[in-house]
């Protein structure tokens, strides 16, 4: 680490720490930014130039521990990158001008090659912390989804529900098919129902799935019924010739589960109805 360039960081850092704010206003009013409210993004721009001011100093395995939280932090703003990568530049801009203010060209090129040392591994950890905190974000965020993206939901006794939202692709089918499989199992499901109300799009891709899912159910002994089917779906499954003769089929939800019932022996009553 060379102690020149940290001495002048720290006999000038009140002069660095405004012009930094001052130059980091022009960043915040790029598009990506421009959402975030002035005390929000003031405040974390602080942060983030006493950090840079309070562990420069530090070798990248230290720093990096102190960049972890900030990292998490403007991670989950939604910040992206360039802020950190502008900000920093930012940083080695203002101290290397403010050191060579008054030196002679041959003078600035030591000093420049020094600087590209110092600054560099920072730079590299900086980066490198925050996209392994953005791609561990993006993961669980992902996991997330897939748990959300086919449950099975039991509803009566011997009875189950899958809805089923947004556009269905070979994985997800290949998510739809384990939970309901598993599901049948877990909730000993005498009947499931696939409900399709929310999805935009059945093609002979999600048909092809969907008639597979039925058999996978009906092999482990419960039975499939498809729900939801909307006029513009059904006309479309007719258009491409689509079999789902082995599949009973409901236009709503209500009419899927007072047909489950009847599968399973039983019906909905009002009270007070005579037997």
């Amino acid at each position: 680490m060379n102690r020149e360039i940290i001495s002048y960081i720290e006999k000038n850092r009140e002069s660095i720490f405004n012009q930094w704010i001052e130059g980091m206003d022009e960043i915040g009013e790029k598009k990506e930014l421009k959402a975030i409210s002035e005390k929000v993004y003031l405040s974390t721009s602080r942060e983030y130039i006493n950090l840079l001011l309070n562990n420069i100093s530090q070798n990248p395995d230290n720093l990096s521990v102190k960049l972890t939280d900030f990292a998490e932090k403007i991670v989950r703003f939604g910040w992206p990158l360039v802020y950190v990568t502008e900000g920093l530049s930012l940083f080695g801009k203002i101290v290397f001008e403010g050191m060579t203010e008054e030196t002679s060209d041959s003078d600035k090129i030591s000093i420049m090659y020094d600087f590209d040392q110092w600054l560099r591994p920072v730079y590299n950890e900086i980066v490198k912390t925050y996209t392994g905190t953005w791609e561990h974000t993006v993961s669980m965020q992902k996991i997330a989804l897939q748990e959300l993206a086919a449950p099975l939901i039991p509803v009566f006794d011997k009875i189950s529900v899958m809805p089923l939202v947004g556009t269905i692709d070979t994985e997800r089918a290949r998510q739809i098919m384990e939970n309901l499989l598993q599901g049948v199992v877990k909730h000993r499901a005498e009947v499931v129902l696939i409900d399709i109300t929310g999805v935009p799009v059945v093609d002979t891709m999600v048909a092809h799935h969907i008639i597979q899912a039925s058999e996978a159910v009906r092999l482990v002994g419960a039975k499939c019924l498809l729900v939801g089917i909307r006029p513009e779906i059904a006309q479309t499954i007719v258009n491409l010739g689509i079999n789902l003769d082995q599949i009973i089929t409901k236009n709503s939800l209500k009419k899927g589960i007072e047909t489950a019932l009847e599968i399973t022996n039983r019906k909905i009553v009002t009270a007070g109805d005579p037997e």
